[in-house]
């Protein structure tokens, strides 16, 4: 199990709810702030706070250099260069950006292909099927064969004839908690413009860009112990020069004449406006919080965490788990209990144990269909309960969450 003493770097967990101790098991959605994340923002906007790269003053160079720090340390961690890293307010924003741009620059046509999966996150599905229909270029979504949403790399062969011009996937499905095997994927599509939704991937793992050979991947701060409404969008330089900017006005421009405009340099032409630069700080300082504990080490005690559940909770007859359930199934266990709304679910571990999770649909309603077609439970109404596990969550909390779900099949019985 991690370090212990990791559980007094976040204050909200010494919040009772309804005089139970709280057990964060939503992060999935959205994780935590340590202490030092928002210490550092306060900081920020106390002394530090000017608008960036547009001054000579103090507070404006401090406040570029800081932001510009943590461009530095995202890259480190990607293992890619810094002006490839381009801020946005989060994957939702990265992946609109990405297939707007497309469109614009002419790399997405009338006619390509563009691939993604039925498990998708709503971020990377919606834009690319509703600007299929816009722009008349080929979507295609590979459906999981394997079990509850699980997908199988033959899934995804059966579609290499049809040569796509990109495809689109996560890396970890927020709903089924699947790690998919990018480097397999991407021989499977050796030519292929490869986007990978790393929201949930990026939390647990170091990804080395270049060894995946990935030409784009967009993670949230939010997710990984980072302020709200900021983002990264990771694009091969070759590619990020070639793209139109998604977004106009100040600071991506280079030249403005009555005529036209050419623009900035990377990655500045596709940050217009002014950025969310205490949210960019908090976030660099969020990476080194995460650095400091180790990736492997994180990765390692939620793999732990997640298999401890995974035996738990399947050895209820009651319960239905979705996802793999096998080594590739991580951070993330959604399920449903016999006859009772996971609404209700979600409710009562709130109320009666003062747990946190999510129900609903999960952004996924594609997949939630396939799940009821494959569901054996008296009701399933296209949602899950689903709990997600991080570095702040213990064995305790899993068996606290399991005592929940027992008194919910009682309480409904």
């Amino acid at each position: 199990m991690l370090l212990k003493g990791l559980l007094d770097d976040f204050p909200v967990l010494q919040r009772t709810i309804n005089g139970k101790n709280l057990i964060y098991l939503d992060s999935a959605a959205s994780s935590l702030k340590p202490s030092k994340v928002v210490d550092k923002v306060a900081e920020f906007y106390s002394y530090h706070y000017a608008n960036v790269h547009r001054a000579v003053h103090t507070l404006a160079s401090e406040s570029t250099e800081m932001m510009e720090n943590s461009r530095s340390n995202i890259a480190k961690l990607l293992n890619a260069e810094s002006e490839e890293i381009v801020f946005t307010s989060g994957t939702t924003m990265s992946i609109n950006f990405i297939v707007e741009s497309f469109v614009r620059t002419g790399i997405l046509k009338k006619n390509d292909a563009v691939l993604v999966t039925a498990v998708e996150h709503h971020a990377n599905f919606v834009p690319w099927l509703r600007m299929s229909k816009l722009h008349g270029f080929s979507f295609k979504a590979v459906k999981p064969s394997g079990r509850f949403g699980e997908l199988l790399i033959d899934d995804f062969a059966q579609f290499t004839g049809e040569n796509p011009k990109i495809l689109a996937i996560t890396g970890h499905s927020n709903v089924t908690g699947q790690v998919i095997n990018i480097k397999k994927i991407r021989e499977l599509f050796p030519d292929t413009i490869l986007i990978v939704d790393g929201a949930q991937l990026l939390p647990h793992n170091k990804v080395d860009v270049k060894d995946l050979n990935i030409d784009f991947l967009v993670f949230s701060a939010h997710k990984m112990l980072g302020p709200s409404g900021i983002g990264v969008l990771y694009g091969k330089k070759k590619l990020l020069e070639k793209m139109e900017p998604f977004l106009y006005g100040g600071e991506m421009i280079d030249k403005v004449t009555l005529e036209d405009v050419t623009f900035n340099v990377l990655p500045y032409k596709f940050e217009a406006g002014t950025p969310h630069i205490a949210g960019i700080v908090g976030f660099g300082v969020a990476v080194d919080y995460l650095n400091s504990i180790g990736f492997e080490n994180i990765s390692e005690h939620v793999s732990e965490l997640t298999q401890y559940a995974i035996d738990k909770i399947s050895k209820l007859d009651f319960v239905e788990i979705y996802g793999p359930l096998n080594e590739e199934h991580h951070a993330i266990l959604s399920f449903n209990i016999d006859g009772v709304h996971p609404h209700d679910v979600a409710h009562m571990l709130d109320q009666e144990f003062g747990i946190a999770v999510r129900s609903g649909h999960h952004c996924a309603q594609p997949l939630m269909s396939i799940l009821k077609d494959e569901s054996k439970l008296s009701l399933f109404p296209n949602a899950t309960c689903r709990a997600s596990f991080y570095i702040y969550n213990t064995k305790d909390d899993i068996d606290i969450l399991v005592d929940g779900i027992k008194f919910v099949k009682r309480w409904f019985s």
